[in-house]
C-alpha cells in the first residue's frame, strides 16, 4: 500500500520549525489541558505522543513523551491518560496509531487527541488549485489532504474506544499575503512532506496563488487562513462505564412522550 507521508521528509520539515511558528501547537496543548480539567478524574500516569516534544513537555511536564513514529514506544497498559498532540494528521496509519494508544491505556483510561481537520487552509487550497490549473492545466500533490470531522470521529470506534466523542474548533489567522502564510507553515514544521509531493513549482503558480488569495483580503488588506482543530476523546472499555440500552428494552414509548400516534415502518399510507 502506498504511503501518504514520507517519514524522512517529515523529520526534515519538522527540524526546520522555529519557535515563533509554534503558536498553534501551543494553542492545541493549552486547549487539551483546559478540556482535561473538565474530566472528573485525576491522572497519575500520563503520556503524550507528539512530533514536537518541547512544546508539549511545557504543558505536561509529568508525562512520558514519545515520538509519533509508526510504532509507538508506549508500554501496554501503563497509562491512565494518553494524548496524541497535533501530529495524527501526518500518520500513514491513523487507526493503527489510535489502536496503539488504546493498548497503552489501563482499563477505564482516557484518550484525547488533537489534529488538523478538513477545513484547515481551505482558502489556500482553493487559491493554489485554481492557480495551478490556470498555469499548467493540471494539479500536483502540494497540500496534505485532511479528514472531515465525522470520518475522524469514526476512527475512535474502529480503534475500540468506548464513549467516543469528536468535535472541532476553528482558528482564524491573518497574514499580509499568501507568501507570508507559506513561510509561517514552514516555521510550524507543516511544510509539504507528502510521499508523492510535486517537484519544482513554476514561479507563475505562486504568483497567481498570491493574487487570487489577495482578491479576498479584508478591508485592511490582510488575507485570512482557517485552521480547524479536531479533538478526539474516548475511554478504554471498563465494566463501570455506561452501556447503551438493548433495542426494545425501554420502559416507555417515545410516542407516548410526544403525545402522538406510533406508526410502524412497514405501514403504508
Amino acid at each position: 500500500m502506498s504511503k501518504l507521508t514520507d517519514p524522512a521528509r517529515l523529520t526534515l520539515t519538522r527540524a526546520r520549525a522555529q519557535a515563533d511558528g509554534m503558536f498553534l501547537q501551543e494553542e492545541a496543548a493549552f486547549e487539551v489541558q483546559d478540556r482535561l480539567e473538565e474530566v472528573n478524574r485525576t491522572f497519575t500516569a500520563p503520556a503524550v505522543v507528539t512530533g514536537f516534544p518541547a512544546i508539549w513537555r511545557k504543558f505536561f511536564p509529568d508525562a512520558v513523551i514519545v515520538p509519533d513514529d509508526e510504532v509507538l514506544t508506549l508500554e501496554p497498559g501503563a497509562h491512565d491518560l494518553v494524548i496524541h498532540g497535533l501530529s495524527l494528521h501526518w500518520s500513514n496509519d491513523p487507526v493503527g496509531q489510535l489502536i496503539q494508544c488504546h493498548k497503552s491505556l489501563k482499563p477505564d483510561g482516557f484518550f484525547m487527541g488533537v489534529m488538523f481537520g478538513g477545513e484547515t487552509l481551505r482558502e489556500l487550497r482553493a487559491a493554489i488549485t485554481a492557480a495551478e490549473v490556470a498555469q499548467t492545466g493540471g494539479l500536483s500533490p502540494r497540500m496534505l489532504p485532511m479528514g472531515e470531522l465525522r470520518d475522524l470521529g469514526g476512527l475512535l470506534q474502529r480503534a475500540g474506544f468506548a464513549l467516543p466523542v469528536a468535535d472541532s474548533s476553528l482558528r482564524d489567522v491573518s497574514y499580509s499575503d499568501a507568501l507570508a502564510l507559506m513561510r509561517d507553515l514552514r516555521k510550524m514544521g507543516e511544510g509539504n512532506a507528502l510521499a508523492t509531493r510535486a517537484g519544482f513549482t513554476p514561479r507563475g503558480v505562486f504568483a497567481e496563488t498570491a493574487a487570487r488569495y489577495a482578491s479576498d483580503a479584508d478591508e485592511a488588506g490582510r488575507i485570512h487562513a482557517t485552521f480547524e482543530l479536531v479533538f478526539l476523546a474516548g475511554w478504554a472499555p471498563h465494566e463501570s462505564q455506561q452501556k447503551p440500552l438493548r433495542p426494545g428494552s425501554a420502559e416507555a414509548r417515545l410516542a407516548d412522550a410526544l403525545n402522538t400516534d406510533e406508526t410502524k415502518l412497514n405501514d403504508k399510507p
